[in-house]
């Protein structure tokens, strides 16, 4: 299932999508919201949040207080519930664990890491905000954004320049800006977003000053590694979006000119046209648009003295109205014609269109030099992995990176050529290295035959698994982000899922009150199972409804079974009487209640060997 699909299914299971569609409509039409705490203390949503945060693999990395997720979903639902109704009535975040990871210029970025609980509590918080700061959000911005990505935002680019010809950037680095958050100002501007609640805005604000251990109470910025930070960010820039689409795009043009050239007083419905008479009334605006992915963000202009004077203006804004600097060494306008510029891990430059008009650009975007030495490097390195203690589960590892290298840089319209430049390098070091582990086929996992399979791509194995190969990869061009997908709109969801069916309402909703002496996971799993299920037994495909289902452990407890998703199915009581059943008499009677057909005895007959007894 994917995020964005997950994600909305999540919704449904708690039945909170009611109540975040009305947040976003209400948002929408500039209403503002004092009393969010009852929503986000909310039973349901504090099981959604659960449910959400549980999948992160995140979850298992444990803050100051060396407790994860595991330490949660042990917890009965009544004790887990009451446990964060009370954490949010007085809200005291635990210490910030610090950490540290490498950046691609080899300097270290600081994460701040939150205790699970306070995680929790904060994705409590971000599932209520996130919809009112939806409906206020610009359109191009594109990181940490349901439904949006570095695609997106690459497709962006390449439209500005293929299409409207701007071939000026401004290349802007904010220095720190995570260290750099102003937090006065990041209130005020959840206050101008609507949010008015002071309980949620206090809760918020001691999150922001929560200690970092062993560096004491920060006075500014959100730690980079918690969930309500991206978010954030977002709503501390969404202004400065804004700023730069009223130079230009979001410019009101009132009135349009007939053929004639006499003004014919109607608005204009098509943005094309409003731009070309912007570019036509011999008006002083500059033409510029802003690409955003969270921090990172270019201008594209049209010509380089419009590149001057809003690189200036970005500089002067963004230190009056957010208190933030930018790196001079840095920061740069840069015409893509003759030079190239580093994006969201790509690299970008215009050429002469040979199939367009003379003069026309396009964008051809690259894998940067930097990133394909440190792919190299890595690729190498998992190589000589194998090669000191080979093992088939370093070779899974070895295709897993290759796959996420091709699955990132497909869209890169150079990708092929980039990796082909030392491509054969590579494979003769593996070949070398690993030459007595390599035969001409192996086995073919299901990524394997979905992405390789009978597509011409020259392949061998290693260790009995077939590589993936490097050079199995075409440029897959991205595509602009279509803003009619929302998440809080019926119409919006058409495009990214559709609505659960042959569910009984009735059921789910008994299911979503949950067993308050039952764990909070087993719980969370019991509504999965019942939906994946389409509210079927796993075995005899009746129906199974309130009081007449029952959850069974494939491979039971006391033969070391978890309350893991896998390891559960949901019966109706009968079968698992059925499947636990061991006097002739007693299986002769519930046998007789079911008609069970040989696929369904098979299947019954399989959880009974697991469970330790004979087949039926």
């Amino acid at each position: 299932m994917g995020t964005a699909v997950g994600r909305l299914r999540h919704n449904e299971y708690y039945g909170m999508q009611p109540t975040f569609d009305k947040l976003f409509e209400l948002s929408k039409s500039g209403s503002t919201f004092k009393n969010l705490y009852p929503l986000v203390s909310s039973i349901n949503n504090i099981k959604l949040a659960y449910r959400n945060i549980k999948s992160n693999k995140g979850s298992k990395t444990a803050g100051t207080d060396n407790r994860d997720i595991r330490n949660l979903e042990k917890l009965s639902e009544k004790k887990f519930l009451g446990k964060f109704q009370s954490l949010l009535r007085d809200y005291h975040p635990k210490p910030v664990k610090r950490v540290y990871i490498e950046k691609k210029n080899g300097k270290l970025r600081p994460l701040g890491i939150p205790s699970i609980d306070d995680r929790l509590i904060q994705q409590c918080l971000k599932q209520i905000i996130e919809p009112i700061v939806e409906a206020k959000f610009y359109n191009h911005s594109y990181g940490f954004r349901p439904n949006r990505s570095v695609k997106n935002a690459m497709s962006r680019c390449m439209h500005l320049t293929n299409m409207n010809q701007l071939t000026y950037v401004v290349d802007v680095d904010i220095k720190g800006f995570f260290d750099n958050v102003n937090h006065n100002i990041l209130i005020k501007k959840l206050w101008n977003c609507g949010i008015r609640d002071k309980r949620i805005l206090m809760i918020i604000k001691k999150m922001l000053k929560a200690e970092v251990k062993g560096e004491g109470i920060p006075e500014k910025g959100t730690p980079q590694g918690g969930i309500l930070s991206p978010i954030l960010a977002n709503i501390y820039l969404n202004e400065f979006d804004w700023w730069i689409a009223s130079q230009w795009d979001t410019f009101p043009a009132k009135t349009r000119k007939s053929q004639s050239g006499k003004p014919c007083g109607s608005s204009y419905y098509n943005n094309t046209k409003k731009y070309r008479a912007l570019r036509e009334s011999g008006s002083k605006l500059k033409e510029m648009f802003i690409v955003r992915y969270a921090d990172d963000f270019k201008i594209f202009c049209r010509d380089y003295k419009t590149a001057q004077k809003i690189y200036y203006a970005t500089k002067k804004w963004l230190k009056n109205n957010l208190k933030l600097d930018i790196s001079e060494e840095k920061s740069k306008i840069i015409n893509l014609v003759k030079r190239r510029s580093e994006f969201l891990g790509f690299e970008m430059k215009a050429f002469k269109s040979l199939n367009k008009v003379r003069g026309n650009y396009i964008l051809r975007t690259y894998i940067p030099k930097g990133n394909s030495i440190k792919i190299q490097k890595k690729l190498k390195e998992l190589v000589k992995n194998i090669q000191k203690n080979t093992h088939k589960y370093k070779v899974l590892r070895l295709n897993a990176y290759i796959l996420s290298i091709q699955m990132y840089y497909k869209i890169a319209s150079n990708v092929y050529l980039d990796l082909d430049e030392w491509a054969y390098k590579y494979t003769k070091f593996l070949k070398c290295r690993l030459r007595n582990h390599v035969s001409e086929n192996g086995y073919k996992s299901q990524a394997y035959i979905n992405n390789y399979e009978n597509k011409g791509y020259k392949s061998f194995a290693i260790c009995g698994i077939q590589l993936f190969p490097l050079l199995g990869i075409k440029n897959t061009p991205p595509m602009n982000f279509k803003q009619q997908i929302c998440d809080y709109t019926k119409e919006g969801r058409q495009y990214i899922h559709k609505n659960l069916k042959a569910i009984d309402e009735y059921t789910l909703n008994e299911l979503r009150k949950g067993n308050p002496y039952q764990s909070i996971e087993m719980n969370d799993v019991l509504i999965s199972k019942y939906i994946s299920q389409r509210g079927y037994c796993y075995v005899s495909e009746f129906p199974i409804f309130i009081g007449y289902m029952d959850l069974h452990h494939i491979n039971p407890r006391k033969f070391g079974g978890t309350d893991n998703y896998r390891n559960l199915v949901l019966v109706t009581n009968i079968v698992h009487k059925l499947i636990h059943a061991t006097k002739l008499e007693t299986i002769n009677k519930y046998l007789s209640k079911v008609n069970l057909n040989e696929i369904e005895m098979n299947k019954l007959n399989k959880l009974r060997k697991k469970a330790g007894n004979i087949v039926i």
